[in-house]
């Protein structure tokens, strides 16, 4: 992917439907995708429009507008538009023709010294044809919304799971846009014995071999997702918490604060994309196991949903999800909407959860009053506060215990084993000591306690 410029331009529109906050919401969040990545917004652009499927999304006089925070001409130029058949070319000069402004011309303010922008990112999905004709008229790179996550998502995967999935969604984002590199006879591929076939045009080639790329990542994402599977079914048996939820709304933090691990936490979008799991600490009786997922976003890329689904499925397989919301962004409802959309298309909506407001830190007295009136099951939470971890373990430990029965086992001093697997899967209360050997009031599942009876011809 081609590496994006320090100084960027976003782009805006306002369809009918969106609200005013909703939009500027959209691009604020834009605004912290593209610093993720390293780079500076030196400035801002909308405009409403009734969609936003018109050749060159915007209407002509903003574009000329936008050409001047590039530099660009403003215009399309006719030699960077593809050789078209008659119908295609038809269809755009209507399109073109049809690009009135859907709102008043203002004129534009003057661009504030030093603020050229060297790349423009629109807040929305934009198609090959789409791409081609702003960057000829801005004269600069032109990236959707969709190819900043992608790139994002490229630059913080690390396991091998993580980078075949990411370039999965890469190559399936790259093979609509490949463009023609040129268009006489040197452009197609000569047939014949160890030809690539007659009349195989560079384009089609370069889709081919993606096409051929993607084949082969599939089938190398299959054996490590087989490796996964094997894994996640030994953990079966044990008692398993998924942090679910939007970027950046403090899964890691709270990871990190619960179990002692060290995961990275980042104030930067898409700083968690692979799975961790690790167990609570101080390590409980009975354990259970915390996974930190990979965090969602609005207008999330259909193709990266699909390519992080055997992430997701730690999630899928917990016996508890926690939706850890930042409870201190004004947007949170929506970003909460978002993050059970994603879960629902794998099916984990189905599990028990609760719902954590973090950074509570961050709230006023009466912002928490109105808030526990809303969302009165909510865990109210700071990471930053040790009576606030405290009640979240003691929280997840009655959750777990809420199913145990209370036993006795009478453990003989020659039965070898039997008093370590106790201690692991069970919570024991009292342990008192006699002629027939230890006796151990637990707490415990009930199919734990007939595994170990069976296992050890206990009474």
């Amino acid at each position: 992917m081609e590496t994006l410029a320090k100084k960027v331009l976003l782009v805006g529109v306002q369809l009918p439907r969106v609200a005013e906050a909703d939009l500027q919401g959209s691009l604020a969040e834009l605004r912290r995708l593209v610093h993720t990545l390293g780079y500076e917004t030196v400035g801002t652009l909308t405009q409403k429009r009734s969609t936003t499927s018109g050749a060159l999304v915007l209407g002509e006089g903003k574009l000329r507008e936008l050409a001047k925070w590039t530099g660009g001409p403003g215009v399309v130029a006719s030699a960077a538009v593809r050789k078209k058949t008659k119908a295609a070319e038809r269809l755009e000069a209507e399109e073109l023709s049809d690009a009135d402004e859907d709102e008043p011309e203002e004129e534009a303010a003057a661009i504030p010294e030093g603020s050229q922008a060297d790349c423009i990112v629109f807040d929305c999905d934009l198609s090959p044809s789409q791409l081609r004709n702003l960057e000829s008229a801005a004269g600069v790179t032109v990236l959707d919304r969709t190819g900043v996550i992608i790139e994002i998502f490229s630059r913080h995967a690390r396991t091998p799971a993580a980078r075949l999935q990411v370039e999965i969604a890469r190559l399936n984002y790259l093979a609509p846009r490949i463009r023609e590199t040129g268009g006489g006879a040197s452009d197609r591929q000569g047939g014949g014995v160890g030809g690539k076939g007659a009349g195989e045009s560079s384009q089609e080639l370069d889709r081919r071999h993606i096409r051929d790329r993607i084949k082969e990542l599939k089938t190398e994402l299959e054996s490590v997702q087989k490796e996964s599977s094997v894994r996640r079914s030994r953990r079966t048996q044990e008692n398993a918490v998924a942090l679910v939820g939007y970027t950046n709304a403090g899964k890691s933090s709270l990871m990190r604060a619960m179990t002692g691990s060290e995961v990275l936490v980042a104030d930067k979008l898409f700083a968690t994309l692979d799975t961790t799991i690790r167990p609570l600490h101080p390590e409980s009786v009975p354990k259970v196991l915390l996974s930190d997922t990979v965090g969602f976003i609005k207008k999330l890329p259909h193709d990266l949903v699909a390519s992080f689904h055997s992430t997701l499925e730690e999630a899928l397989n917990a016996d508890l999800l926690l939706f850890v919301v930042d409870a201190s962004d004004p947007t949170f409802r929506s970003q909460l909407e978002v993050t059970r959309t994603v879960l629902g298309e794998i099916g984990a909506l189905k599990l028990p959860s609760k719902i954590i407001l973090n950074k509570r830190d961050r709230l006023s007295a009466g912002e928490i009053e109105r808030l526990r009136s809303e969302y009165p099951a909510a865990i109210f939470l700071s990471t930053r506060n040790p009576d606030d971890l405290r009640s979240l373990r003691e929280t997840l430990l009655q959750f777990f215990e809420k199913d145990m029965q209370e036993a006795q086992l009478v453990v003989p001093y020659q039965v070898q084993g039997a008093i370590g697997e106790i201690r692991r899967v069970m919570r024991v209360i009292e342990e008192t000591y006699d002629e027939r050997g230890v006796t151990l009031s637990v707490r415990a599942r009930a199919e734990d306690l007939l595994r170990v009876r069976e296992r050890f011809k206990l009474d």
